[in-house]
């Protein structure tokens, strides 16, 4: 297992696949993607998780975190979550925050991160924003 650097075109496949596969592939293009930086994680030579981080100022949002469907439950996502929250203290990043989807809540609490109870929905999903101060 490895966890690399990728371009954002290379998260796309994923996304679609996992998060929103019946919307239309460029629903998971987003606009802001050139600003961000993409990760994805390998077991042996498949990319099976990826996640986008983007930085602003002391603070960091991450996106799209996604793993294949025939690979969850390995601890993939832990592992890229663990790995950008590593890197968020190297870079001293003081907040790091993202948008949840409600039924996904518990994943991120493992992590410290806190539900700061502000909900929307996109696209018939219900979301929560949730932070963890570093």
């Amino acid at each position: 297992m490895i966890i690399k650097e990728i371009q954002a075109s290379e998260t796309w496949g994923i996304r679609h696949k996992v998060m929103w596969p019946d919307m239309p592939f460029e629903f998971v293009q987003l606009k802001e993607d050139d600003l961000g930086v993409h990760f994805g994680l390998y077991n042996e030579s498949e990319l099976v998780a990826i996640v986008s981080c983007f930085e602003d100022n002391e603070e960091m949002q991450f996106r799209k975190l996604a793993t294949l469907t025939e690979e969850q439950g390995q601890g993939y996502a832990t592992k890229l979550l663990e790995y950008i929250l590593q890197r968020a203290k190297t870079n001293d990043i003081k907040r790091v925050w993202c948008n949840a989807r409600v039924n996904k809540k518990s994943f991120y609490e493992k992590f410290g991160l806190i539900d700061t109870q502000i909900t929307f929905f996109k696209s018939g999903q219900e979301f929560t924003i949730m932070e963890v101060r570093l």
